[in-house]
């Protein structure tokens, strides 16, 4: 009776090996954190068919917005670990956990790719009194609560660099969140709000068409696409404790998911983020190629959620002490 257990249980592990070593079989789900039009939209979609290629098969792609990622996050958690559901999503989750949003965050799931880096930019509808960092800080000193901010929700990029901005010079503004940079900018064209702190590739063909100006480069050096915008380190030297800074984006599975699956989505999302069309289209937007996964991805996530979670937290915005998970404060 017993040799006919351990028979049948090897007959099981070599079917579910052979299973996965023919994966994929069916389409995969894509599920995207934020929504239409924004960047990690137009990131996903951009490299999703040339990971197609490689797989064989589609990549089902859906916006799953709210929460500030979390609803989308929490779905694929929730879906089996057999890498057919990828979570699509951009810096949030690495917050998580100390603002309260959820139990889970990239360091409980596998990195099949960490794709592209943005840089931060502070933009301003065009009919705004100020032009500048310094203006803009200037005239929200004088008119309290009257400079409208648009966010993306607690722990999002937005959320970050207002706090970091905050920290530098105790700025008073009320802040108006969104389902991603895409609806808080057409809401920023359309006056609903005044400032919205995004990502370049976000709001570069924006700005190049006029529809909003551009205050201030969350960076220390200016940018080739935006030559005539002072880093904001120029204006606040304090900045530059935060800085190199900037939201990334990528493809994770849920922990658990076959080796056999995962290697198969590494080597497609690696071509992908090789690809020369790819490449130019990140160039184009402002966004710098990360291609990283495995031990690369992990080092990466993990200093993000070190630095990040200590400035929300620093900041008063966290409900929990990064300690509270063995996050160390950033050296």
């Amino acid at each position: 009776m017993k040799t006919k257990f351990i028979s049948s249980l090897a007959a099981l592990t070599f079917v579910s090996t052979a299973a996965f070593a023919e994966y994929p079989t069916k389409d995969i789900q894509g599920v995207i954190q934020w929504g239409a039009g924004g960047s990690t939209d137009t990131v996903m979609r951009s490299v999703a068919p040339h990971a197609e290629k490689v797989l064989g098969t589609d990549i089902i792609l859906t916006n799953k917005t709210g929460g500030v990622g979390a609803i989308a996050t929490k779905l694929v958690n929730a879906k089996k670990a057999d890498g057919y559901t990828l979570l699509m999503g951009a810096e949030n989750p690495q917050m998580y956990k100390v603002l309260g949003l959820a139990n889970i965050d990239y360091s409980d799931m596998i990195p099949v790719n960490v794709l592209a880096r943005g840089i931060p930019i502070f933009v301003a509808s065009n009919d705004a009194p100020y032009n500048t960092i310094t203006e803009m800080v200037e005239y929200a000193s004088a008119n309290p609560k009257k400079v409208k901010f648009g966010s993306t929700g607690p722990g999002g990029l937005a959320s970050i660099v207002s706090a970091m901005l905050d920290g530098e010079v105790g700025i008073d503004v009320t802040t108006i969140p969104y389902d991603g940079d895409g609806p808080a900018l057409t809401a920023l064209q359309g006056g609903a709000i005044d400032v919205m702190p995004a990502v370049l590739g976000a709001a570069i063909e924006h700005i190049k068409a006029g529809r909003m100006k551009a205050i201030g480069l969350v960076d220390t050096v200016a940018n080739p696409l935006l030559p005539d915008v002072k880093p904001i380190t120029e204006e606040l030297p304090g900045f530059a404790n935060y800085l190199p800074y900037g939201p990334f984006f990528g493809v994770f599975v849920k922990k658990g998911t076959p080796d056999e699956a995962v290697a198969k989505l590494v080597e497609a999302f690696k071509a992908g983020a090789e690809a020369p069309d790819f490449k130019e289209l990140m160039d184009k937007r402002g966004f710098s190629i990360m291609n990283l996964s495995g031990d690369a991805a992990n080092k990466f996530l993990d200093n993000y959620r070190s630095v990040s979670s200590w400035v929300v937290f620093d900041s008063g915005i966290a409900k929990h002490s990064p300690e509270d998970f063995g996050i160390k404060r950033p050296e």
